[in-house]
């Protein structure tokens, strides 16, 4: 067995000694978040997305947001015409087979990701590290859609990219140390701070923070506060920079829910119940800022809360 598991090893592709070549699966606003920091810290990105005109989209959020961070003497504008030059388009999952490490940044649904991960498996170097930046999604079920679960690991980073300090490591039951270290000192030269996560549902800042939100939710069902009062209460009261009605607007009511969804599901406990409000509210399509309307209606001039 020992002899079996050693022979395995040395038949196994050799980790890269570093990465340089970034895929990102992706180009909406954490694909694009991410092709932000990592082009910026040097690396090629190749960024994959079915749509062309969803990458055109992120290459134009990316120009934008790395000009505030010209205007606010972070970064010179040398750096912003270098790192552009650095990000290339790859229509298909083929574009991504020179790549050293891919991140997954899709929707926030298993199926969909799994199915990504089944397709491109095949097409990577056998080298290749692959990172999924699931925001609660099992690491090991995920892990085991691939060809290579001792490569796979979780690197939730959090949003808006460029300026949230924070990423979440997560090893799967099957990743392997050399795989962790190499993630680890990846995302350290993007300058970003790690927090290390077991594998359980939502980790650790969507554990906390989306009970916190859903309970937020239950406080406007039950007719306790107003959406302003809530709002206007945690800012105030608890010093939060944003009220928790107003930050569900800006993660996506449809990603609050499905982050609740894995909770309950994942721990079987009440307490992580989805509030029927906010079930109400993605029935409706108001999924918060990205279509103008959540707890706030977005429409206007300034924000007018919905209820």
């Amino acid at each position: 067995m020992h002899a079996q598991s050693k022979s395995s090893t040395e038949t196994r592709a050799k980790l890269p000694d570093k990465i340089r070549r970034v895929g990102i699966i992706g180009a909406g606003q954490m694909g694009s978040g991410i092709a932000h920091v990592v082009s910026l810290a040097g690396f090629e990105v190749v960024l994959n997305d079915l749509r062309p005109e969803a990458y055109e989209k992120a290459v134009g959020n990316i120009t934008k947001n790395m000009g505030r961070q010209v205007s606010r003497g972070l970064i010179k504008d040398q750096d912003v015409q270098a790192a552009m030059k650095r990000i290339s388009y790859a229509p298909a999952f083929e574009g991504l087979g020179e790549c050293d490490l891919v991140i997954e940044a899709a929707t926030e649904e298993e199926s969909v990701k799994r199915k990504i991960f089944a397709e491109l498996s095949p097409k990577l170097k056998p080298a290749a590290i692959v990172a999924s930046n699931t925001s609660s999604i099992s690491i090991t079920r995920l892990g085991a859609s691939t060809d290579r679960p001792e490569r796979f690991i979780g690197m939730h980073f959090m949003n808006p990219v460029p300026l949230m300090q924070l990423v979440e490591l997560i090893r799967g039951i099957a990743t392997e140390d050399d795989t962790f270290a190499l993630a680890r000192g990846f995302v350290e030269t993007l300058g970003k701070t790690i927090a290390v996560s077991e594998d359980f549902p939502a980790f650790i800042v969507n554990r906390i923070l989306l009970p916190m939100i859903n309970e937020a939710v239950y406080t406007l069902y039950e007719g306790v506060g107003t959406v302003e009062a809530i709002d206007k209460a945690m800012k105030l009261g608890a010093n939060h920079p944003m009220g928790p009605l107003e930050l569900a607007d800006f993660i996506g009511l449809d990603t609050c829910l499905s982050v609740m969804q894995v909770l309950y599901e994942g721990l079987a406990d009440s307490k992580y119940r989805p509030c029927p409000l906010l079930v109400k509210y993605v029935e409706a399509g108001w999924l918060g800022r990205k279509t103008q309307r959540g707890f706030y209606d977005y429409r206007g001039d300034k924000p007018v809360p919905t209820r």
